[in-house]
């Protein structure tokens, strides 16, 4: 009778899975089980969560990518707390994960022109010419949009380059041609992409944010441009960073740009452990999430370090950021101690201290040697002006002249007029 009445149910075109019998397969039961639990979890997000600083085009469309942030995370604690059948697990997500990447091999020739090679002797531009040259341009169009800063783009652009360099004894991939790294790399498609992402920054500084009702805009034109200007900011805020402002913005800076560059390695790493082909949609999808979060965390930084504004607070979609870059990082030293225990090479290590080095000591004479000299000569100064030793300068020599002169004609004119009036008197 039970079986009768859940084929009249399948025969009714409902096609609820509420409906029909579950499955014996434990494995398919579990997949769609968590499935729908984490579709619950985003519903009940998109619904209750707390304003971010972002409003178009929908709050909702924030609160989703803050509950994904959640998901990600707590799907990262679970591939942490695994041992190497963490890689074994991902084949429920993909049946074609799970199995060791192949050897490949990167560098190699990085002639530019090959004359051996007579059909084609640019055939080494020719083969760097795949998918992530308009993947590094889109990124790097995005990331400006993020900064808003055109220093700090660039600053993040070459240190990735550098770790790239440094690390290539590590991950094979990271092994490029020096004209792929700083032609292709840094002045084509990351230079493009962050050119492009300023003027995008200007037009949307220089855009006036007058908003007004679709219903009431008279002419259809008008309105599909309201609904296309929707997925445009409602308001615009330029990021002023300020670095070398105080000590607080110096340090924040900093490590705005590690956890910037930790994210960009994780990226290769995270790839390379659990054994992720680089045209994987799970790669992509990892890009786009952060694309989502990262332009709300630094919105979140960036009202974070405004000293004008009371009770600060670090944003939660911030928080989130920080600890998924954390947790893929410790995924990684857990999976493959061994790659990231190779030691660098003496050159790399002796280029990297010196650097340190050098940052270490601007960052001691700008926050601490030269305000403390500073103090000490406006103290200085004060106590000679107040004992009256103080000698004044070439500048302030002309300025005591010129107003002693000023006040020396004033005072004579004064006599002379006394005097003229008692002699008419």
């Amino acid at each position: 009778m039970r079986r009768a009445e859940l084929r009249v149910a399948r025969g009714s075109g409902s096609g609820s899975p509420l409906l029909e019998e579950t499955p014996q397969a434990t494995a398919y039961n579990t997949k769609r089980g968590i499935v729908a639990s984490i579709l619950v979890f985003l519903c009940f997000g998109v619904t209750q969560a707390k304003d971010g600083p972002f409003s178009r085009p929908h709050p909702a469309y924030w609160w989703f990518w803050l509950c994904v942030s959640v998901v990600y995370e707590l799907f990262l604690i679970f591939i942490l707390f695994q041992f190497q059948d963490g890689r074994q697990f991902l084949k429920y997500v993909d049946p074609r994960l799970g199995v060791p990447l192949p050897e490949r091999d990167y560098g190699g020739n990085c002639l530019i022109y090959d004359a051996d090679n007579k059909t084609d002797p640019f055939h080494n531009i020719r083969d760097k010419l795949d998918g992530f040259v308009p993947a590094h341009f889109i990124g790097w169009y995005l990331k400006t949009l993020m900064l808003r800063d055109w220093w700090m783009c660039m600053v993040v652009s070459v240190m990735v380059e550098f770790l790239e360099y440094s690390l290539e004894h590590q991950l094979p991939n990271f092994s490029e041609c020096w004209w792929d790294h700083w032609i292709m790399d840094v002045l084509i498609c990351n230079g493009l992409g962050i050119y492009c992402g300023m003027k995008m920054l200007e037009w949307l500084s220089l855009k006036t944010y007058k908003w007004q009702g679709l219903w009431n805009i008279p002419t259809y034109k008008g309105r599909m441009k309201r609904i296309a200007f929707q997925f445009t900011p409602y308001s615009w805020v330029h990021f002023e960073w300020k670095p070398a402002s105080s000590l607080h913005h110096w340090l924040a800076m900093c490590g705005i740009i590690l956890v910037f560059l930790l994210a960009e390695l994780n990226t290769f790493y995270l790839k390379f452990v659990l054994w992720m082909p680089p045209e994987h949609y799970l790669v992509l999808l990892r890009l786009v999430f952060f694309v989502n979060v990262g332009g709300v965390a630094m919105r979140e930084i960036y009202d974070f370090m405004d000293e004008l504004k009371p009770h600060r607070k670090l944003g939660q979609q911030a928080w989130l950021v920080a600890a998924i870059t954390v947790t893929e990082l410790l995924i990684v030293v857990k999976y493959d101690p061994h790659t990231l225990t190779l030691s660098l090479p003496f050159y790399i290590s002796q280029c990297w201290t010196l650097g340190s080095i050098l940052v270490l000591t601007w960052t001691v004479w700008r926050f601490f040697l030269r305000d403390i000299t500073m103090r000490y000569k406006e103290s200085h100064q004060g106590r000679a002006i107040n004992n009256g030793d103080w000698h004044p300068g070439p500048d302030d020599d002309l300025l005591g002249t010129g107003t002693a002169e000023e006040e020396g004609t004033t005072n004579d004119s004064v006599p002379a007029e006394k005097e003229g009036a008692s002699a008419a008197s």
